[in-house]
């Protein structure tokens, strides 16, 4: 039986960059495909009851902030996490991973993912802008304008839509969130028990 794990993610969430690098490594240990996923959060919040950062009382984002500088430290991970853009728009970066997807395969998205979470949470750019993104497209050695240009359509949108609709369907409600044979793990602190269940699969 071959081995997938469907990859639920906003290119903009710091949980979803702590967990990604590690989330990838796992699944090439253990030979299992990613089913990469880009979603929009704010309409999986609406259905799931979660609520954007900003409006969360005052003491739940300031242990937000505790937390990721924990998780920063004890991964060895640089990271701002209070980014000069941050909150910041998404769904230019996650129709972009998407275009690229759907062009250049798998892998060269998962590449550009890491780039565009790094973009946020260590260069502290603009992901929201065309012109960012056109930029860590081209670093990577791939035609940045026609991506973006790509990514605007409408058949890239459905992409998007389809899998937010799929992450409601998964009872997925914040991010990064894995479904491995029919089972969620919400977080990247689950990736522990991620790799009890790739384990046991092989």
């Amino acid at each position: 039986m071959s081995k997938v794990c469907e990859y639920f993610f906003t290119p903009h969430s710091p949980w979803s960059f702590l967990g990604h690098q590690r989330f990838i490594d796992l699944a090439k240990q253990y030979n299992v495909k990613i089913d990469l996923k880009p979603c929009d959060l704010g309409k999986v919040f609406s259905v799931s009851g979660g609520v954007p950062v900003l409006k969360r009382a005052p003491q739940r984002q300031a242990y937000r902030l505790l937390e990721l500088q924990r998780w920063s430290d004890f991964l060895k991970m640089e990271m701002h996490v209070q980014p000069t853009f941050f909150p910041v728009a998404p769904d230019n970066a996650a129709r972009l991973i998407i275009a690229t997807q759907l062009a250049h395969g798998t892998e060269r998205a998962l590449q550009l993912t890491t780039a565009i979470m790094r973009a946020v949470w260590v260069e502290q750019k603009n992901i929201a802008e065309p012109d960012t993104l056109i930029g860590l497209a081209l670093d990577m050695e791939l035609d940045g304008k026609s991506l973006v240009k790509t990514a605007e359509t409408a058949s890239v949108q459905a992409e998007y839509d389809r899998f937010t609709q799929e992450a409601n369907s998964a009872n997925v409600f914040g991010a990064p969130w894995y479904v491995f044979r029919g089972e969620g793990f919400w977080g990247q602190d689950r990736l522990d028990f991620l790799e009890r269940a790739f384990q046991q699969a092989s």
